[in-house]
């Protein structure tokens, strides 16, 4: 070859070479666009939070700050504890700051359980098993916390954006520190789970210069802020009307993240670190090194042959994520403009309306408030409410509904348990016909304490003082930490002689019931019979003529004497005004019969211990 041929020939050899990869990436061309199918995620990521390891706490502190895009929202909280024989503190405060309004379903373990909120913008579906504590009027961030950290040992505290559905557990981490200090970004791993309303962007575009049907969908999981081994479940629903789509799934994440994928339809799957299909549990395959730019991973869409990209998403570390496409790229055109469309009769969130409802009672009257900017932010519109009689209709003022009725009015209803009820009628704008509610009157929130118990032997034995203005009347007393389900409970410890020897007792203990709502308490006194045995004991203290032990817990009689009071407290503030009747106390049965309130006791008693302190 000439020697002035061979430097042009290797400048073009060159050339070639350098200009082929440069081509194939500038050659995507690709204008991702908003597509139909629909990502949903559920994360442990919160933009601020904190997790603690306190063991010892008596009362644990779990804060979620709650922010809101729209002026009612809806939200499912879940309260959970994976190990209910861990360690846990006695009691739990869960704090919800909210910001807007929003319908809440809460679900909780039978654990004693506080639940502290703004009345105003929260509103419960069911009636919870917790004890209600209003928060503090304009409350910020670091007061909140200042006024947690005042009930009890804050454990986990998170902001979430537009959340959904949260699950909480309480089970302490014990690799946490001890002390919870609000990070930005936070991973939340085991403690906070939860998806948000918002649904994340999806894009997509067709790949110019690739012929074929060949789909792919790109999940991007980008880094949290710990690096610790996970796997992240992808669900992939997939359907089409009019084909049967060969798709391909990339999935690209952190090097410490693993993939379960569960697909209705056969998908390629191209993936970093390890994989695995849930039809194919332990079968765990290798994955590939991916790039992890935007245009690197649609160049890899174009090598696995893919003409369109029916989906394209970035994603925060997440423990779920679903995928459900239903166009298969059909949506895709050329020059697409987006139009929102309204379907006519979606404009009224009829279901959120009617859970507004929630008539109040007192003083025999039964009333109904409905606030003029919640039910328009519902988009609805209301042109009368009534009650079941049409003739009791609503008072419009300025910014509310007010319907009252007195209970022998408006088609009141008297049910054999004496609960008032009606029915409210709503005729909506948006509606041909009316829509109707059978009602009936919540119960306040009760406070139920243990004010006094006596212990009465008969008549030649002196009464014996058991609890007397919420305390222990002596060392032998124990109160007792409520029971799992939040029963008080309490034992007590006597030693003694006395002859004859008394066959039974009479415990009488009386309860006071202390609405949140009100300054008056409601005072209950029941009482039950304990039968008398009296086995020998050996080992007891010399001078003991009968020697007797007497240990026992009253948590089942204690719950009877709790349902008694605010069953009477339920009937005297619900019944017919014509019906009142005075307090009465409940009779204990006969010793001849067999009931199961009767309690034996295997000793005798006689007279407390002869000192006298706060157990």
């Amino acid at each position: 070859m000439d020697r002035g041929v061979l430097p042009q020939a290797i400048a073009l050899l060159l050339a070639v070479c350098s200009f082929g990869p440069t081509g194939l990436a500038e050659g995507v061309q690709c204008d991702l666009q908003p597509v139909d199918p629909k990502v949903t995620y559920t994360t442990s990521q919160v933009s601020e939070g904190c997790v603690a390891h306190v063991p010892n706490a008596t009362v644990g502190v779990h804060i979620l700050f709650l922010e809101f895009s729209k002026e009612v929202s809806t939200l499912e909280l879940t309260v959970q504890m994976t190990n209910p024989n861990g360690a846990r503190p006695q009691e739990v405060l869960l704090i919800l700051s909210v910001n807007k309004n929003i319908h809440l379903t809460l679900q909780v373990p039978e654990i004693p359980l506080h639940l502290a909120y703004d009345s105003k913008l929260v509103f419960l579906q069911e009636a919870p098993k917790a004890v209600i504590t209003e928060l503090p009027p304009s409350t910020t961030k670091n007061q909140l916390f200042l006024w947690a950290n005042t009930k009890g040992s804050i454990i986990s505290a998170a902001e979430l954006d537009n959340p959904q559905s949260i699950l909480l557990r309480l089970d302490q981490a014990p690799t946490s520190p001890s002390r919870c200090t609000l990070e930005p970004r936070k991973d939340m791993g085991h403690t906070l789970e939860w998806k948000s309303h918002t649904q994340a962007s999806v894009l997509g575009c067709h790949l110019e210069g690739v012929t074929g049907h060949k789909e792919a969908h790109i999940l991007r999981v980008l880094p949290g802020s710990e690096a610790w081994p996970r796997t992240v479940t992808v669900e992939v629903e997939l359907s089409c009307a009019l084909r049967d789509p060969e798709a391909v799934l990339i999935l690209q994440g952190p090097p410490y993240v693993s993939w379960l994928i569960d697909a209705n339809h056969n998908v390629k799957a191209w993936t970093t670190g390890e994989y695995s299909f849930k039809i194919f549990p332990g079968s765990n395959i290798q994955g590939v090194n991916l790039p992890d730019t935007r245009q690197g991973l649609l160049e890899e869409a174009r090598k696995l042959n893919a003409s369109v990209i029916a989906s394209f998403v970035e994603l925060p570390l997440a423990s779920v994520i679903s995928l459900q496409d239903r166009s298969c790229g059909s949506g895709l055109q050329p020059s697409p403009t987006t139009v929102q469309i309204t379907p006519p009769g979606e404009g009224c969130n009829q279901d959120l309306l009617l859970s507004l409802i929630q008539p109040r009672c007192s003083d025999d009257v039964m009333t109904l408030v409905l606030r003029k900017d919640l039910i328009s932010t519902l988009g609805c519109t209301i042109t009368s409410l009534t009650f079941w009689d049409p003739s009791c209709q609503a008072e419009d003022t300025d910014d509310k509904f007010v319907l009252r009725g007195t209970y022998s009015s408006c088609g009141m209803k008297v049910a054999e348990n004496v609960v008032i009820s009606n029915e409210v009628v709503v005729n909506l704008l948006s509606s041909s016909s009316p829509q109707r509610v059978s009602m009936s009157p919540s119960i306040p929130e009760l406070m139920t304490q243990l004010d006094s118990c006596q212990l009465n032997l008969g008549p030649d034995v002196e009464m014996v003082d058991l609890i007397q203005n919420q305390e222990a009347k002596s060392s032998c007393v124990s109160l007792l930490s409520p029971s799992p389900g939040g029963d008080m409970r309490f034992s007590f410890l006597l030693r003694g002689y006395v002859v004859p020897m008394p066959t039974a007792g009479i415990l009488s203990c009386t309860v006071a019931l202390r609405p949140r709502t009100w300054s008056l308490d409601v005072h209950k006194t029941a009482s039950t019979r304990l039968n008398i045995v009296s086995p020998g004991l050996p080992g007891c203290r010399k001078g003991l003529v009968l020697p007797a032990v007497l240990g026992i817990t009253f948590g089942a009689f204690l719950i009877g004497a709790l349902l008694t009071a605010a069953l009477w407290y339920i009937h005297s503030h619900t019944r017919h005004p014509g019906k009142r009747e005075p307090v009465v106390a409940v009779a204990a049965p006969a010793s001849s019969e067999s009931s199961s309130t009767n309690h034996s006791i295997g000793s005798t008693q006689s007279t407390p211990c002869s000192t006298s302190s706060m157990a």
